[in-house]
């Protein structure tokens, strides 16, 4: 089991983070908390890339609840459908678009109880849109963030839940705002699943698993 690094090296990680990318964003185009919180909800087992180019024509024609309610269930579901589970996603933003308005005058809530009675958005997306939209320092883990601080020696859990609680533990305050946009940019684009790209990694020297790769 990896074994969870000493405080200090956690620091060194973070900074080093920080000092390569020190505003990281989501990859999701979005242009308000509305547009946010749709984009996520659709991101789910499918990649940014494909969302982006759904949404891209989705918020060209509707930015709103009301205008995508407008716009009816199967104008939405044209416009999504390659995009996987889209008519399931399509029913839960019809559904999430007329409950925001009946409920909370059309302005996406900021708690993360509020966020998860939506349907469609479970505590993952909630986190998203609390950490993107408003600033508030919450972990997002989803399959990169679950992998990655356990290859790391950041955490280490059998569920999302445990790895999002021991990282909000371990992350120094001052990095937690930002932590899952970096966790998420390493796990897509240098700690990847399959093949880690150790030999490109700037904090190697500090993960678990780079040691040992080094050491072979």
């Amino acid at each position: 089991m990896t074994k969870v690094l000493k405080q200090k090296d956690i620091q060194k990680i973070f900074e080093i983070f920080e000092k390569e990318n020190p505003d990281p964003k989501t990859e999701l185009n979005y242009h308000d908390p509305f547009t946010l919180l749709i984009a996520v909800l659709l991101s789910a087992q499918t990649t940014d890339v494909n969302v982006n180019k759904a949404t891209d024509i989705l918020f060209k024609v509707a930015q709103s609840p009301q205008e995508i309610l407008d716009l009816g269930i199967d104008k939405l579901e044209e416009i999504i459908k390659t995009i996987g589970l889209y008519k399931t996603k399509a029913k839960h933003v019809m559904q999430l678009c007329f409950m925001l308005l009946s409920k909370h005058q059309g302005i996406v809530p900021q708690t993360r109880e509020e966020l998860e009675a939506f349907p469609g958005v479970g505590r993952k997306t909630a986190n998203v849109v609390l950490n993107e939209a408003f600033g508030q320092p919450t972990i997002a883990v989803d399959t990169h963030i679950f992998r990655v601080p356990q290859r790391i020696g950041l955490a280490k859990g059998k569920t999302p839940l445990e790895i999002e609680m021991q990282l909000l533990e371990c992350v120094p305050s001052q990095f937690l705002k930002k932590a899952h946009h970096w966790l998420i940019l390493h796990g897509r684009y240098i700690c990847k699943a399959r093949k880690p790209e150790c030999e490109k990694c700037s904090i190697s020297m500090l993960c678990q698993y780079g040691k040992n790769v080094d050491k072979k």
